[in-house]
């Protein structure tokens, strides 16, 4: 199972979360089908989701990403508990991928000019909801700009999917989150943006074996680093054929008799894991006695 990691420097100054969520990002590929740059996209999405999923206070808090670019990839959605879990999807699976000329992925094509939304729910009273314009459709600067824009709170993310050419397979994948706090002296500014650029990319780290904790000493070298938590994470959809039974409760009587197809049943399909759900005449009668 991946895990998160969470650490800030003993001054107080420097917040970071590194994740390693390779099989997250892995199953999502699975469920979805999808093609290697929208993998990319959809991971990295995932991937930055479960970080500030982590980072959520309250227990029954939710967090959703959405990323709607005029590119062929269409929406990108990715939504995380306060424990990390993550689901999401991509709205073509199946986009052309295409690189650049060093051979990466080009997530920004596939993404388009668009916005990206924040949408935190913490169980009670209205949601916060940011808006920002996409930066390039990589979505780890479009998280950076979101923090800066909607929250003032200096940021660096660095996301990394690294695919496999030939199979599409999920080879790594995983995230850095790193957020200057209030009192942070420029010294400090001037040694993560040193660190910054000495590092290594996310998943050249994760290939050589690094682990999250070894990804946060890295981007933090020279500062003490203190671990406040440590958490197994990993892809879980919570869809519930219970939860699908209320929206159709709710549906005027006449609606639900129109739900069956031509063969005779209903059927509604999760687009977060795939699952599909059937009910039949006699099911959707049952609902409608239950509303009486």
């Amino acid at each position: 199972m991946d895990k998160i990691i969470r650490c800030i420097t003993s001054d107080g100054a420097v917040m970071a979360s590194a994740i390693d969520s390779s099989d997250l990002v892995y199953a999502a590929q699975k469920i979805h089908r999808t093609s290697n740059v929208a993998t990319a996209a959809l991971g990295r999405l995932l991937t930055a989701a479960s970080m500030m999923g982590a980072q959520l206070k309250k227990k029954e808090a939710t967090i959703s990403l959405r990323v709607a670019g005029d590119g062929p990839l269409g929406v990108v959605i990715a939504a995380s508990d306060s424990d990390g879990f993550v689901r999401g999807y991509v709205e073509n699976a199946n986009c052309i991928t295409e690189h650049y000329q060093n051979g990466k992925l080009n997530v920004g094509k596939a993404v388009g000019q668009g916005v990206l939304n924040v949408m935190k729910n913490f169980g009670s009273g209205d949601p916060y909801i940011g808006q920002v314009p996409l930066v390039s459709g990589e979505i780890a600067e479009d998280i950076t700009s979101y923090y800066a824009t909607s929250e003032q709170l200096p940021t660096i993310c660095a996301l990394g999917v690294l695919v496999d050419k030939v199979t599409g397979e999920v080879l790594f994948a995983g995230g850095l989150l790193v957020q200057l706090l209030p009192g942070a002296f420029e010294d400090t500014i001037e040694k993560l943006e040193k660190n910054v650029h000495d590092m290594d990319s996310v998943t050249a780290m994760l290939t050589k074996g690094f682990t999250p904790l070894q990804m946060v000493h890295e981007i933090l070298k020279g500062f003490e680093v203190e671990v406040l938590d440590e958490m197994e994470v990993g892809y879980r959809c919570t869809c519930t054929r219970e939860s699908l039974e209320n929206v159709i409760i709710g549906l005027p009587e006449e609606e639900i008799r129109e739900l069956p197809d031509e063969s005779g049943v209903a059927s509604a399909k999760c687009h977060f894991c795939n699952k599909k759900y059937i009910f039949t005449p006699e099911d959707l009668e049952k609902l409608i006695k239950s509303k009486e």
